[in-house]
């Protein structure tokens, strides 16, 4: 599909989606909402490309929600509407901008964000989202709508605290203060930082394309198991574990993996399945 904010590429297994509207310091606007979930959706489900990187381009990775959201956007419903309708209505807008987010933990494959210099407000939604985050020396996060009178609303609050120490999080949130990369780093928020953005974007298209050479169903299903011990029990998650592993648990990529270590060569593992929506 045709896009207005991102440039999207996949190279050797590896899916690479970039934020392009540098002038705007890649603000999101209505267009981002509604083609971000799209695009993701449309690379998982293709199965071609098993780590998708996330970057983008000029002085900030992004400045978070555009003006026109608020404006001219689905947010503003007019004064027509009855108040207990209008905000109903607004709920589910609410939820619409929380599901393209979700929609990275969704996706098959592990989403890497590379980010530069300014990470404001929704694009710390969107970042925690990521399975892993890597930074330029350069960057910084500010959960900025704390700033502007609001409470963020599309996942910070809940996505943050069990990436970091829950009381830095609440440092954060409670003051607008901005984080450096060093200190990203140091408390568990970003995995690595480099030099500058060039190094940044060559390390973590490195890193996607060593999660790109292992099995895309055992990654797939590390993720799924990942995601959901994050949110349940222990004894929940194993049994979903074994669930899972009773019906995934299949020799074609176990057999290859060994084969290709006796023979000194790497694996070739097929693709996962496409998957058609709607049918």
């Amino acid at each position: 599909m045709g896009s207005e904010c991102f440039e999207v590429s996949e190279s050797d297994k590896v899916a690479h989606l970039v934020l392009n509207r540098p002038d705007e310091l890649n603000t999101m606007t209505p267009g981002f909402w509604r083609e971000l979930p799209l695009l993701v959706d449309e690379i998982s489900d293709r199965g071609t490309a098993r780590a998708l990187v996330v970057s983008s381009t000029g002085k900030h990775f992004s400045a978070g929600m555009d003006i026109s959201v608020f404006t001219d956007g689905d947010l503003n419903d007019g004064p027509e509407l009855e108040v207990g309708r209008a905000r109903a209505n607004f709920r589910y807008n609410v939820l619409h901008l929380q599901e393209t987010f979700t929609a990275f933990e969704r996706a098959r494959m592990p989403v890497l964000a590379a980010m530069q210099g300014g990470v404001v407000g929704g694009a710390v939604d969107m970042v925690t989202a990521c399975d892993l985050r890597y930074a330029s020396a350069d960057a910084w996060f500010c959960v900025h709508e704390i700033n502007i009178g609001m409470t963020a609303d599309v996942g910070t609050l809940q996505r943050l605290p069990k990436l970091i120490p829950e009381g830095i999080a609440r440092e954060l949130a409670y003051t607008g203060d901005r984080m450096t990369a060093e200190r990203a780093k140091d408390v568990g928020l970003v995995n690595e930082v480099y030099d500058d953005h060039q190094s940044l974007l060559d390390g973590v298209l490195d890193i996607a394309q060593r999660i790109a050479s292992r099995s895309p169903l055992a990654v797939h299903g590390t993720k799924e198991m990942l995601n959901y011990s994050r949110d349940h029990s222990t004894s929940d998650a194993l049994l979903y574990m074994a669930a899972w592993q009773s019906g995934m648990f299949q020799p074609t990529d176990i057999i290859e993996s060994f084969g290709a270590q006796m023979e000194k060569r790497e694996p070739v593992y097929d693709d996962l399945p496409e998957i058609r929506r709607g049918l």
